[in-house]
């Protein structure tokens, strides 16, 4: 086993799993935040790609998945394992994680800030679509088979569409053994998805731990949303949300039309300025079971688009979004504000002191939005630093991440102590304490890895 990323830190999720004959990887996601986390996506892979078998995959997040394309123009040509969901959703966040990197070169490469002479991208969307003919796509509670010791069930994660917990059973000649990859934990408490898969049982646990010392208990967002949503307005402002494309927006457009039909807020535009978000959407019409709304699409339709929702798919249709001066929302990806179109919001609406921009989910160290909500004075977009006069808000209660609680919730289950735990996908210190709580709580095994550490973890198999 090789930690391969998502080891003390939140990004980049890959776990090598290699054994007599076989070798899969878990997860292929990309690095983002820090520069020093970035500039690993540049790295010689660790392993030759052609010499992997398979990818399995939790789910669609880029920070899970947005390696792909590299890894396959490097070489590997297997079988990619997921739910349809993940891989509806891989199609729409590769091409566009590829788009973004393309548009951001030849960007950078225009205006001469970037230190490289010829800025490139990782990949290209030709490197994407590649992908696409790879994947094979098996539902929840089935269990199927990638090699004739391996088999794989996938789980409800509730955290996102298609988002799985997986169940790894790898077979010996006398016994089986059953990794558990958590993949990201989903709250108990949402109004779209479900709530997490409980299990009972693992020889092996990757647990994540994104929240593992934070308690963000659940509280209604209605009445927050309510508040920023007028205060914003009665100083003739806009509200801009840089909220992740899948999952975020979906939830937002919920409580905006409940807000409204309510007359808690104004019935005011709405703009879904993120045409990997309008895709998304559309998405959970397509995948009904994989959701608790399990109706027809008119009736979804109905519970998440407002009177007055405009769906901005075009660049020039999103610039002219700059002209709106008040009594806007606008919706608009990537959530941590580390490329797309939200750039050219934020470059325009920071300096505005009657706008407000509200930060919905976690923010990775050394991302645009963790500086924002560290009240840093400046962000630097387009090579120039742009002052920050707006205000500024944070929810954490329509996040997709189960907190502190609710990860010792689900850890609850387990009847049988896990032979070893490993704390992932996690940030320094506050991980140490997240695995030493999983010591003291439940008298664990726990182990912290670092990034591309092996572990052995089975003998006799």
């Amino acid at each position: 086993m090789k930690f391969l990323g998502a080891a003390k830190s939140v990004t980049g999720s890959r776990y090598l799993v290699e054994m007599d004959g076989f070798t899969f990887l878990f997860d292929c996601g990309l690095f983002q935040g820090m520069k020093e986390l970035r500039l690993r996506n540049w790295d010689e892979f660790p392993l030759d790609p052609s010499r992997i078998d398979a990818v399995v995959i939790s789910h669609a997040h880029i920070d899970h998945t947005g390696y792909l394309p590299k890894l396959v123009k490097d070489g590997f040509a297997g079988p990619i394992y997921c739910t349809p969901p993940t891989a509806d959703l891989m199609e729409i966040m590769l091409l566009d994680s590829a788009k973004l990197q393309q548009e951001e070169a030849a960007y950078a490469q225009k205006k001469g800030y970037s230190k490289h002479k010829n800025p490139a991208a990782l990949y290209s969307e030709d490197d994407a679509r590649v992908v696409f003919q790879m994947f094979k796509t098996f539902g929840y509670n089935t269990k199927f088979r990638i090699h004739d010791r391996v088999e794989v069930i996938y789980r409800d994660a509730g955290h996102l569409l298609g988002s799985a917990i997986t169940e790894v059973f790898i077979k010996g000649d006398t016994q089986t053994k059953k990794i558990v990859f958590s993949g990201d934990i989903g709250r108990y408490q949402q109004d779209l998805l479900r709530v997490p898969a409980e299990l009972e049982q693992a020889d092996v646990l990757f647990i994540e731990s994104t929240y593992g010392t934070k308690d963000n208990p659940f509280d209604d967002p209605e009445d927050d949303l309510t508040r920023i949503v007028n205060e914003t307005f009665e100083r003739g402002g806009v509200l801009v949300i840089p909220a992740f494309a899948v999952g975020r927006t979906q939830s937002l457009l919920y409580y905006f039309r409940k807000l409204m039909k309510e007359d808690r807020i104004p019935d005011v535009p709405v703009y879904v300025d993120s045409p990997m978000a309008i895709s998304a959407t559309y998405l959970f019409y397509k995948h009904p079971s994989y959701h608790k709304v399990e109706t027809s699409r008119e009736e979804l339709a109905r519970d998440m688009e407002t009177n007055m929702l405009v769906f901005v798919k075009s660049p020039e249709h999103s610039k002219s979004l700059n002209n709106i001066t008040s009594r806007a929302i606008i919706i608009s990806s990537s959530g941590m504000m580390t490329g797309g179109r939200i750039l050219h919001h934020m470059f325009n609406r920071l300096p505005n002191k009657q706008d407000t921009f509200l930060v919905a989910g976690y923010q990775a160290e050394g991302t645009r939005g963790r500086r924002l909500l560290d009240n840093e004075p400046t962000i630097r977009i387009f090579g120039e630093d742009v002052k920050v006069n707006c205000k500024v808000e944070f929810m954490s209660s329509i996040s997709g991440h189960a907190d502190r609680g609710e990860l010792f919730r689900w850890m609850k289950n387990f009847k049988d102590k896990p032979k070893i735990t490993f704390c992932v996908h996690g940030e320094g210190e506050e991980q140490e304490k997240y695995a030493q709580a999983i010591r003291d709580t439940y008298q664990w095994n726990v182990m912290v890895p670092e990034y591309l550490e092996s572990v052995r973890l089975f003998t006799g198999i």
